[in-house]
């Protein structure tokens, strides 16, 4: 018995309890706000549909899901509940009611994957506008292009502001899960090994069926699996076992001129910026001082870069004077235990060549660098190799 329902059964879900929480505390403030303003709007009248409820399980706890999209909703239950009073108006006469159920919905569904707005709720809209009873009917175009669009529309904007203040992107626009930070056509290079977009976009159209997952989150999940499985094949080797510990670093206030000579002295491209805590509060980088100091002509770029590292001698000035007028502010960093394949997508990927290390309290602890990430990548294989 115990096997049979395994096998039934849909496996448990991986959402944390708080995600449950935050799903369930959504699809209350959406739809009690989308009942009271569609009351206010119409006193009296059909406010509220059954099929919206659907619709907010969708919206609220899977954001992601390209059939919960605003179109997909709005679009979705709009048209299926005109399929459904077309079907009465045409053949409700001469078709049999569980027909004529039967002939709303699959019309729905056929609207739906043409006007790409797929949204499973629109079935039941479909249904309502069949056997929803005297009202519905009398409503007639009025059902689904009045009731079912403004408690629709009203959903989907509780919707984005619940979901985006509660940290889920809402509308799930559709974007490159790595794109080139360079602007160009090439792949990013975690993706020019292993398996791309083109593979994942033939499987998908073998598969040829509907999937509940964005094609962008999708590859994610994939990326992030192939990264999962580097880490069991090559052990784990943290931030702190290969970070530089002895750094130089600089505080807001410290002048330019000052920056420029230690990383000049020390021969490195970047100084992480920390406040009297040890916290990181930014990092400026050779590229922030090219970037703030004009030097975009190579002819005079030594005279401008003497001019923008002297002080200006006055109080009050436009030109930036210390680290922390030119610095990049709140950077990314990583924790002392953070596995270090975690920081290829974000050194390959994203651009960055430097990544401070905090510790527990957040204080700093040490920086990585892109020599250091490919060192200790090419030692992982070497060790392999010889094993």
């Amino acid at each position: 018995m115990r096997a049979l329902l395994d096998r039934w059964l849909p496996s448990p879900t991986t959402a944390s309890r708080r995600e449950q929480l935050r799903a369930a505390g959504g699809a209350l403030f959406g739809l009690l706000l989308t009942a009271l303003l569609g009351q206010s709007m119409a006193p009296g009248a059909l406010f509220l549909v059954a099929p919206i409820g659907a619709s907010s399980v969708l919206l609220f706890a899977l954001p992601a899901s390209p059939l919960a999209q605003p179109w997909s909703a709005i679009g979705g239950n709009v048209v299926s509940g005109l399929m459904g009073v077309l079907c009465v108006r045409w053949f409700g006469d001469v078709l049999s009611t569980p027909l004529l159920c039967a002939l709303a919905a699959s019309t729905a569904i056929a609207a739906m994957f043409a006007l790409r707005c797929l949204h499973p709720p629109g079935g039941a809209v479909a249904l309502t506008a069949v056997i929803g009873g005297p009202a519905i009917h009398a409503a007639g175009f009025a059902f689904p292009l009045v009731t079912v669009l403004v408690d629709t529309t009203l959903l989907a904007v509780m919707a984005m502001l619940y979901n985006n203040l509660t940290g889920r992107r809402y509308p799930h626009a559709q974007q490159s899960a790595h794109p080139n930070p360079h602007a160009t056509k090439d792949a990013v290079p975690t993706v020019r090994l292993g398996f791309k977009p083109e593979d994942l976009d033939a499987v998908l159209k073998q598969y040829n069926q509907v999937l509940d997952i964005s094609r962008d989150e999708l590859e994610s999940l994939f990326m992030q699996t192939e990264q999962r499985a580097y880490q069991r094949r090559f052990g784990i080797i943290s931030c702190a076992d290969i970070m530089s510990r002895d750094i130089i670093s600089a505080e807001f206030g410290t002048s330019l001129e000052e920056a420029w000579q230690q990383m000049r002295a020390h021969r490195v491209a970047a100084l992480p910026v920390l406040n009297r805590a040890r916290r990181v509060i930014g990092i400026v980088t050779q590229t922030d001082f090219l970037e703030h100091g004009g030097l975009d002509d190579y002819r005079s770029i030594r005279h401008q870069l003497q001019r923008f590292l002297r002080k200006s001698g006055v109080t009050h000035t436009e030109k930036a004077e210390v680290v922390g007028q030119i610095m990049t502010q709140h950077p990314t960093t990583a924790r002392l235990d953070t596995p270090i394949v975690d920081l290829v997508p974000l050194m390959a990927d994203s651009g960055f060549h430097h990544i401070p290390i905090v510790d527990e309290e957040q204080r700093f602890a040490g920086i990585i660098t892109q020599s250091d990430l490919v060192a200790a990548l090419y030692e992982s294989r070497f060790a392999e190799a010889a094993a």
